[in-house]
């Protein structure tokens, strides 16, 4: 998840239960050419992360292969996990994300050339259903990875144009998951350890991936975790818990960024924290604008930490969530699908970060 999983907010989510908790996007491009944001900013594991687990975006086999030497190399990764489902439209003009598996030959070859330069390090791969309903492309997502060695495919069960819009379909999971011999993960409108099990009981997958359902809501790790072992979840917890949170959140982006980057890079976070409870509307937009501790601080002093969320609010839409119209490509994409060759670029940066 993009200016999401970063590492302050994977050390908190870890801090509440076991779990793979995955980087943002990292772009192959850029850390082939050495770009300074991507190796220092993005591939930044705090001591603590057992398992230093990266996300990367790539359009270019030859970006991945040297891409992937140099982090193996250096030793800068336990898992790689290659992004084939993001639908944003900055990723998919560029041929990226949800747009390779289109090409079943590129979408091969830039998988075998993350697996055979991985050496020990497990790499895996993410996807949609499709396009849209009728370039549906998961089953070739699924062959490919078997077939090139990847340890596991991970399916959210929506297509790129449907963005977070609707309810997610679990078939596809389950018909993935019988016709592979790797694992299979699912993804999709999970917001509650029932909805984990739930998940995993009607599609017979290996494990959940864990998306919008944990934004604002970190302990849903630990709900997890009891959930797994048979324990009651508990009850949802009152907003003092909740500022609890939010000042340990704060206080580990400030481990790595300065005060006024830090607080507004928190700001989204706030909003997702607020979710369900009824501060009202001036709070809400108190909390849009903190640019410093001492403003949080004294926004949090005037708050009833006795408030309960609402039932159901768990499920209130967090980020943007309406479909669209269509998904961006290339000029000419769909004209060649058997084509191997990747995407022209003219950028070295890449999109790290998505």
């Amino acid at each position: 998840m993009a200016g999401v999983t970063n590492r302050a907010f994977r050390q908190l989510c870890a801090s509440f239960g076991g779990g793979l908790y995955v980087s943002e996007m990292v772009s192959a491009r850029a850390l082939r050419h050495g770009d300074d944001k991507t190796w220092n900013s993005y591939v930044d594991f705090a001591p603590s992360e057992r398992v230093r687990s990266l996300q990367l975006y790539a359009t270019d086999p030859d970006d991945v292969a040297e891409a992937v030497r140099a982090l193996v190399d250096a030793d800068r990764v336990d898992h790689l996990d290659l992004n084939f489902g993001c639908p944003a439209a900055k990723i998919t003009r560029r041929g990226g994300g949800a747009a390779i598996p289109l090409k079943p030959r590129l979408l091969a070859a830039i998988v075998r050339a993350a697996v055979s330069n991985a050496g020990h390090v497990p790499v895996t791969v993410k996807c949609r259903i499709g396009l849209d309903d009728q370039l549906v492309t998961y089953r070739t997502v699924g062959r490919v990875a078997e077939d090139e060695g990847c340890a596991w495919v991970a399916l959210h069960g929506r297509t790129a144009v449907q963005l977070y819009g609707g309810s997610a379909d679990w078939a596809p999971i389950a018909e993935l998951k019988a016709a592979c011999s790797i694992p299979v993960l699912g993804n999709g409108d999970v917001f509650t350890a029932e909805d984990a099990l739930r998940l995993q009981d009607r599609t017979g997958c290996d494990g959940v991936v864990i998306g919008r359902g944990c934004l604002g809501r970190p302990w849903l790790f630990a709900e997890l975790d009891r959930a797994y072992r048979g324990e009651p979840v508990g009850d949802p917890p009152a907003f003092g818990t909740v500022m609890t949170v939010i000042r340990r959140h704060v206080a580990l982006l400030l481990q790595s960024k300065p005060e006024p980057v830090a607080l507004r890079d928190f700001r989204k976070h706030l909003s997702w924290y607020a979710k369900g409870y009824a501060l009202g509307l001036d709070v809400r937009r108190r909390l849009a604008a903190v640019s410093s501790v001492a403003d949080l601080e004294e926004l949090l002093a005037g708050l009833d930490p006795a408030a309960l969320p609402t039932p159901g609010s768990e499920r209130l839409p967090r980020g943007k969530s309406s479909p669209q119209a269509r998904v961006a490509l290339p000029d000419g994409y769909l004209d060649h699908l058997d084509d191997d060759r990747p995407p022209e670029h003219h950028d070295h940066a890449g999109l790290s970060g998505g």
